[in-house]
C-alpha cells in the first residue's frame, strides 16, 4: 500500500521504483493514493493510466479526487478507481469499496474511506463500515484492506481498533507524512496512522516552499506549486494470510528516489 503521489515527481517515482520492488518482494497486489497526482491536486484518466501501466492494481483516493471534472464520468465506469464510500450514494459518483483478485489468485476487498475532523462534515466512517458488512449480500473476501483518508492521528487510531479483527489492514494517508507506529494490532489487523507521500523530500508535504512558506508569514492566499529535486517513496508491505485474512507481517518501506 502506498501513500499520496504527489504531482509528475511522485509519478516518476512510482515508475522507477515500483516494477523492481514487485518483483523483487514478490508482491501480490498493491493499492496507491492517486488524489493529488496530476499537478498537485486531483486525479485524471491520464495520470491513472500512468499509475496502472507502473504496476498499481487499486487506486484509492479522498477529498482531492473532486478537483479535477474528468473525474466525475470516469469514476462511473472504471472501477479500479475508489473514492470515499462515506460520501454517501445520493448524486455521488464512483463507488467507495471493490472486489478484487491478487496476481496470486486471492480475492480481496478494497475499502477507501474518509475522516471527518479539520475535513468535509461526511457521513460516519464508523458507522458506514458498520453498514456495509452488515448490509452486502455476500460476505466480503476475508482478505480486506482500508485506505483511511484521514487528517488526526487518534482518529486514524480509533478507526484502526474499531475495525481491528474485521479487515487485513487500515492504512492512513493524507497528511503525507509517514508515522512509525506500524504493528500488527491484537485480532490480527495490520495497522499504520499514515504512509506518508511519495513526493519531493525538500518540500512542504511535497509542494514548493516558496509557494507554501508565504501564507504561514502574511495569511495570504497562494498558487501551490509541487516541488522538485529528490524524491521519497514511502510505503507499507503487508503480509496476509489468505486462509484466516489475519495480518502476519508488516514492514514500513522509504526510498529515496532521483526523477
Amino acid at each position: 500500500m502506498i501513500g499520496d503521489l504527489i504531482g509528475k515527481p511522485g509519478r516518476l517515482a512510482l515508475e522507477a521504483v515500483l516494477p523492481d520492488l514487485r518483483r523483487e518482494r514478490d508482491i501480490a497486489f498493491v493499492t496507491a493514493n492517486g488524489e493529488n497526482v496530476a499537478g498537485g491536486m486531483g486525479l485524471t484518466a491520464s495520470t491513472a493510466e500512468a499509475m496502472f501501466r507502473a504496476g498499481v492494481d487499486v487506486i484509492t483516493s479522498g477529498n482531492h479526487i473532486w478537483d479535477k471534472r474528468e473525474m466525475y464520468e470516469i469514476l462511473e465506469h472504471e472501477e479500479r478507481i475508489l473514492r470515499p464510500l462515506n460520501y454517501g450514494t445520493d448524486g455521488v459518483p464512483g463507488r467507495g469499496w471493490g472486489i478484487f483478485h491478487a496476481e496470486d489468485g486471492t480475492e480481496l476487498a478494497v475499502l477507501c474511506l474518509q475522516g471527518r475532523t479539520y475535513m468535509t462534515p461526511i457521513e460516519n466512517p464508523f458507522t458506514e463500515f458498520d453498514r456495509l458488512i452488515d448490509q452486502a449480500s455476500e460476505p466480503l473476501p476475508r482478505v480486506r484492506v482500508v485506505d483511511f483518508h484521514c487528517e488526526l492521528t487518534s482518529e486514524k487510531n480509533a478507526f484502526g481498533i474499531y475495525l481491528d479483527g474485521r479487515v487485513s489492514a487500515v492504512v492512513g494517508t493524507h497528511t503525507h507524512v509517514p508515522t512509525a507506529d506500524e504493528r500488527i494490532m491484537p485480532k490480527g489487523t495490520a495497522y499504520q496512522s499514515d504512509l506518508g507521500m511519495v513526493g519531493p523530500v525538500h518540500s512542504v508535504i511535497g509542494f514548493d516552499p516558496a509557494t507554501v512558506i508565504p501564507r504561514f508569514i502574511n495569511g495570504l492566499p497562494t498558487r501551490f506549486e509541487v516541488g522538485a529535486g529528490p524524491v521519497v517513496f514511502n510505503a507499507c508491505l503487508i503480509d496476509v494470510d489468505p486462509a484466516t485474512g489475519r495480518a502476519v507481517a508488516v514492514e514500513r518501506i522509504q526510498r529515496i528516489v532521483e526523477v
